[in-house]
């Protein structure tokens, strides 16, 4: 069973010079977040070919992942094309997001809190100040607007736990 606690680190890896949008997005990210509260000269140009890399991979996958989100290791993002995450948004460790999927708030509300080893379904909206528990799954197209507990699965629009 993949772990809710620590990240498993090969699901982000890649080779040098593989295709791999959604994986290259992610090292991006990883970067600048490794030299973001560094102020030597050398870092600070890392940091800004972070962001730039950044931007690129945004733009190939589509995606609407902030630099400074809050991701834990070893998510795997298959195909990356429209996935939104709020900057507040706090995801665990080994999780599973598809296409298309929403991760934010609702007007006056905080972000979603996912726990470890979480799988979002392909079109799947995760809205407003909730926390899915470890090893839950979201179906295609829920629209999750309550808590789902560990283990459990959410469906249906609005999602509801089965």
């Amino acid at each position: 069973m993949i772990s809710s606690d620590i990240p498993d680190w090969t699901r982000e890896h890649k080779p040098f010079f593989a295709w791999q949008p959604a994986k290259s997005l992610l090292a991006s990210i990883r970067c600048y977040q490794r030299y973001n509260t560094s102020l030597l000269p050398w870092f600070c140009l890392i940091k800004v070919v972070a962001v730039i890399r950044h931007r690129f991979w945004s733009a190939v996958t589509g995606a609407d992942i902030p630099l400074n989100c809050n991701i834990a290791g070893g998510l795997l993002i298959p195909h990356p094309n429209g996935i939104v995450i709020h900057p507040d948004a706090k995801i665990g460790p080994n999780c599973l997001i598809f296409q298309q999927v929403t991760v934010g708030s609702r007007e006056g509300h905080n972000a979603p809190i996912i726990a470890g080893h979480v799988d979002i379904g392909a079109g799947a909206k995760i809205l407003g100040d909730i926390t899915i528990g470890a090893h839950a799954k979201i179906g295609a197209n829920a629209v999750v607007l309550i808590n789902v507990p560990s283990g459990k699965a959410a469906v249906g629009i609005p999602a509801k736990i089965i």
